[in-house]
């Protein structure tokens, strides 16, 4: 696919998944953001991978999520994305978002893991290496490190956007009162908390008791992970475990144990609501998600453009009936 085949900026951005600003930031991010998580390693099929990224973007997603040790083997995703990105995305930079992360294992010894400034700093200037990018546009503390001082972590992440290795900076997975420190550290450090990214789906709610509530009063953005929990919000269990499912690999995160007929029988109710809406299982999922404003992006993790099409769809309809949330929530 060459450079000159990208849909016009006009139409890109009128029919685009639109966009929302990001906390009480400038910055708008796309209702729908790609992950490249899984499906864009060294083991996974390249040529689709490499349409998923050119139709996203013709479609007005912006935002590509990676962190160190996404793809197998680690790094193998942000050296992937790289390359397309010299190859045909160069001229683009300015029009897209490219977030990455460190935080888990990344290499071995003890300083490819955790929160410590050695750690993070390293880790940036490898990603920035790997994907031929001289700066990344949002870069996470990706888990809070109970060994590190949380003042060393944010101090971190504070210098990365002060040597212009990165223009926002965010947080994953952290505890409600280690986020409410990380926001307050980095405040005063002048290099404000743009972002919070963690699990919420239909299975997985707990963050609306605090996480959401804390971001928005600080004006900190919100962004999705797991929307779908790993495929398991799509009809592709409805039936046995599909051969090149994530739950049929042994290097994924979602296992086939994890696939009981207890959790087969809430997604096929599920799924029936989604059929009486009019999508399918995982439009809805997205769709549910993606029904507050405190939600501003969901990081979705296609493995096939039919599969990303379907996923941009879930904007057409993202309102819920009283009695759609109450039977949703039955089945969470």
């Amino acid at each position: 696919m060459s450079k000159n085949n990208y849909t016009p900026a006009s139409d890109r951005y009128t029919n685009s998944v639109g966009y929302q600003k990001c906390g009480k930031s400038g910055l708008q991010l796309p209702r729908i953001s790609l992950g490249l998580w899984h499906n864009f390693g060294e083991v996974d099929d390249a040529d689709e991978a490499l349409k998923m990224i050119h139709f996203a973007f013709d479609h007005g997603i912006t935002h590509f999520d990676l962190a160190n040790n996404y793809g197998t083997p680690f790094g193998s995703a942000e050296k992937n994305f790289g390359k397309i990105m010299k190859d045909q995305f160069s001229s683009y930079r300015d029009e897209m978002i490219i977030s990455t992360k460190a935080g888990h294992e990344m290499w071995q010894g003890p300083y490819g893991d955790g929160g410590s400034r050695k750690y993070l700093i390293s880790s940036l200037d490898q990603s920035l290496h790997r994907m031929k990018l001289d700066y990344v546009d949002i870069f996470y503390s990706h888990r809070y490190d109970p060994e590190t001082p949380i003042e060393e972590t944010m101090g971190a992440l504070s210098d990365m956007v002060k040597q212009g290795k990165a223009l926002y900076v965010g947080i994953s997975k952290y505890p409600t009162e280690k986020a409410q420190e990380a926001y307050r550290i980095l405040r005063e450090n002048g290099t404000p908390c743009l972002i919070n990214q963690d699990k919420y789906n239909i299975f997985t709610r707990q963050i609306e008791q605090n996480v959401l509530p804390l971001a928005k009063e600080q004006g900190v953005g919100f962004i999705a992970f797991s929307p779908l929990a790993q495929g398991m919000l799509t009809d592709k269990y409805l039936n046995g475990i599909p051969e090149n499912s994530r739950a049929a690999h042994s290097y994924g995160f979602l296992q086939k144990n994890q696939i009981t007929p207890e959790v087969v029988s809430r997604i096929s109710k599920l799924n029936e609501i989604a059929f009486q809406r009019g999508q399918s299982l995982a439009q809805m999922a997205l769709a549910w998600c993606l029904r507050s404003s405190d939600v501003n992006s969901v990081i979705v993790g296609a493995s096939s453009v039919k599969q990303l099409q379907n996923n941009i769809d879930a904007i057409q309809n993202t309102e819920f009936s009283s009695d759609e949330m109450w039977r949703i929530g039955e089945l969470g």
